[in-house]
């Protein structure tokens, strides 16, 4: 007796670039273009990013303590970690399960409550290290309003380029070249070099995102 075909799935992303060399640097190529493609097809992905740089300019504006500080990272880092491993155990399961299964549905909102968990948590944690240090807080007026006139510009420059829409590479590029300015400009008086390295990696993140996005693009055109 001859079995049905599946029905396959035609709303998923491109298929993952292949593997090229297995030395220790082709490795970290490799984890690189993984993130970047998660940040590319997970819309959720391109919301932490955006809320990790919004993270760093609150880290980079006010002394915190050492263990704010590292509990805000580990937070962030766990939430990009938490999302990463969602988006690999969707491709999992589409490529395991090529047609609509109600376990499937229900193992991909198992892993998306994961991070929805973590992420409210990491909320939670934020607030209360500024309920915490609300002192310091308010004795930074100045910082902190630098912070907000050069910082909400410089997110949303890295929200731009993270933007799924179709645009010139020269747009691409003033954005980038915008967020680098302001955040030179902010960096002049960080209280935290390590928030401030860490919003120019996420700034980076978004950058080379554009830069996927806009080459796979033209890959899907000259086809």
């Amino acid at each position: 007796m001859q079995l049905p075909a599946r029905k396959i799935r035609m709303d998923s992303p491109p298929p993952y670039p292949s593997r090229r060399g297995n030395g220790l640097w082709q490795s970290v190529l490799h984890a690189w273009s993984g993130l970047i493609h998660t940040v590319v097809h997970q819309p959720n992905m391109r919301i932490h990013v955006t809320a990790a740089i919004l993270v760093s300019l609150v880290g980079s504006g006010i002394p915190l303590g050492l263990a704010e500080k590292v509990t805000l990272i580990f937070c962030v880092l766990l939430i990009f970690f938490a999302e990463i491993l969602n988006s690999a155990l969707e491709h999992l399961v589409d490529l395991a399960v090529q047609e609509v299964h109600e376990h499937a549905r229900t193992t991909k909102d198992a892993a998306a409550a994961g991070v929805l968990v973590l992420a409210i948590g990491t909320v939670v944690i934020f607030a209360a290290i500024l309920v915490h240090n609300w002192e310091t807080v308010t004795s930074h007026g100045p910082e902190i309003r630098r912070q907000v006139i050069l910082g909400l510009p410089l997110a949303a420059s890295a929200a731009a380029l993270m933007v799924d829409r179709p645009r010139p590479a020269a747009v691409d590029v003033g954005l980038f070249l915008l967020g680098c300015t302001l955040l030179a400009a902010l960096a002049r008086q960080t209280q935290s070099l390590v928030f401030s390295s860490m919003t120019l990696g996420l700034l980076v993140v978004a950058g080379d995102s554009a830069r996927l996005r806009r080459r796979s693009g033209a890959q899907g055109e000259s086809r």
